[in-house]
């Protein structure tokens, strides 16, 4: 009885022990290397072109979300009944970028006085939202809304939603670097929706 009693207190020993160096071994690492950023921009192919020129971002994956329908394909998504916004999902080091320093390239990557609509592409799927993650990103895009409202150099209301983060489901393969893979068609589709020259009248030269 004292050997299995030995053992036991043994195990429970060695149990406590490797669950303290495991929570050492996190202590020591700090805060995650990575975090998520989601943005509703109107095309998913321009945002994810935009957000993957700032430094610090390592990955952009276009997709949908905030809508009601499982695993939407882009037929279902552009047909404007499954309640989906076009999206990019950002994985980014917070050691190089904050979260903050995302709004503002956000904010100024958009038209956010048209609702339901970006540049030539018009409907619920193209509408502009933040998609928070968790409790500080929501505290500070409804900051940096506030703070645009009142330095904003146009005139018009700001209609850009900020909700919660949900499912998010990636965009069909093709969808994925567009941008890259077919760059002749990317540049004359940005250039035909007169998406920069629409950003230059609203936040002036690009600098």
């Amino acid at each position: 009885m004292k050997t299995l009693v030995s053992r036991r207190v043994l195990g429970r020993l060695l149990a406590a022990a490797s669950l303290a160096f495991a929570s050492g071994m996190l202590a020591a690492q700090g805060s995650p290397a990575t975090a998520r950023a989601t943005f509703a921009g109107g095309c998913f192919w321009c945002v994810e072109a935009d957000f993957d020129k700032v430094p610090g971002v390592l990955e952009t994956v276009s997709g949908y979300t905030g809508g009601t329908v499982p695993n939407p394909s882009y037929e279902q998504v552009s047909g404007k009944g499954t309640g989906h916004a076009e999206v990019v999902q950002i994985t980014y080091d917070p050691g190089k970028v904050s979260y903050e320093q995302l709004l503002q390239v956000f904010w100024r990557s958009i038209d956010p006085t048209t609702r339901d609509r970006q540049f030539c592409d018009v409907g619920s799927p193209y509408r502009t939202a933040i998609f928070a993650h968790g409790e500080e990103q929501l505290r500070a895009a409804r900051e940096s809304l506030r703070a645009l409202e009142k330095s904003k150099p146009f005139d018009a209301p700001i209609v850009t939603e900020i909700e919660r983060a949900g499912a998010f489901y990636p965009a069909e393969d093709y969808h994925q670097d567009y941008y890259l893979k077919n760059p002749v068609r990317y540049n004359y589709y940005r250039w035909r929706c007169g998406r920069d020259a629409r950003l230059e009248e609203l936040w002036g030269k690009a600098k």
